[in-house]
């Protein structure tokens, strides 16, 4: 059955509940809901990356970070995995470093081979993530022209390889093939990746994750709102877990570890 990444987002402005838990103690109380749902992972995720997200500062992502990290790591529930930091900014991913995270969760898949000396020197596991942007947050761009399996298999022949050389053990490796205005402003091409996951792990052999959960290409073709998102959504996430994924990052523990449960009882 995949880990579950729970998605804990310490901002102003996401997409989805910008605002929520900015405050400390909302953070903690709903980290802590998250856990007690069946959350394997708490995804800490210090600015938003949607196409309307507004520019957020390494200095202001470590500031978030540090109002919560300590009574996060003191939560009386532990984590069977531990936590991840969301940023693809170098400042706060060497600052995730030095404070002990467990993962570090980069939608730029980790392009600046100026940090992988220090990568290579960390514990921490990294989540690889592919998207038609190369640098940055997303955007409502096209996606490429062609194939977008193309795209995103040469991405990780090409990641990978770097990585490799760098001398980061490919055992610290989950690869996330993107998801949304990632993969560009049309639903049909997120519809096609989420449809074919297993090419990954034929491709690479390595850990899978995913995360499609209230996406803007799930409400367009369910012609559905934000509000009414949660059903398409554990729809997508038990698609990907019949293709056998090892992760699935989701706003919704609660449904789907209740699913999942269901799904290893009913295989058994």
């Amino acid at each position: 059955m995949p880990k579950i990444f729970g998605i804990v987002n310490i901002t102003s402005d996401s997409f989805s509940d910008g605002g929520l838990y900015l405050a400390p103690d909302k953070t903690l109380a709903h980290a802590q809901e998250l856990i007690d749902a069946g959350a394997d992972v708490l995804d800490i995720g210090p600015a938003s990356s949607h196409p309307d997200a507004g520019a957020v500062t390494p200095a202001e992502e470590i500031a978030r970070l540090e109002a919560v990290w300590s009574s996060l790591k003191a939560l009386p529930v532990g984590l069977p995995v531990g936590l991840s930091v969301d940023s693809f900014q170098i400042e706060t991913q060497r600052w995730a470093i030095a404070h002990g995270a467990d993962w570090l969760n980069d939608i730029n898949g980790f392009a600046d081979p100026s940090l992988y000396d220090e990568l290579a020197d960390a514990s921490c596991q990294l989540v690889v993530m592919h998207a038609i942007q190369s640098k940055g947050i997303a955007s409502r761009a096209p996606a490429p022209d062609g194939d977008i399996w193309d795209h995103i298999l040469r991405f990780f022949e090409t990641r990978l390889k770097a990585l490799d050389e760098a001398g980061i053990a490919s055992d610290r490796l989950v690869i996330d093939p993107g998801m949304g205005f990632f993969l560009g402003n049309d639903p049909q091409t997120s519809l096609r990746v989420l449809g074919g996951l297993g090419r990954l792990k034929q491709a690479f052999d390595l850990p899978v994750l995913i995360c499609a959960s209230r996406k803007s290409f799930l409400r367009a073709i369910a012609d559905v709102t934000l509000a009414e998102v949660g059903p398409i959504s554990l729809a997508a996430e038990l698609l990907a877990t019949a293709q056998g994924v090892d992760y699935i990052r989701t706003h919704e523990v609660a449904p789907l570890s209740k699913a999942l449960k269901l799904w290893g009882a009913a295989k058994k």
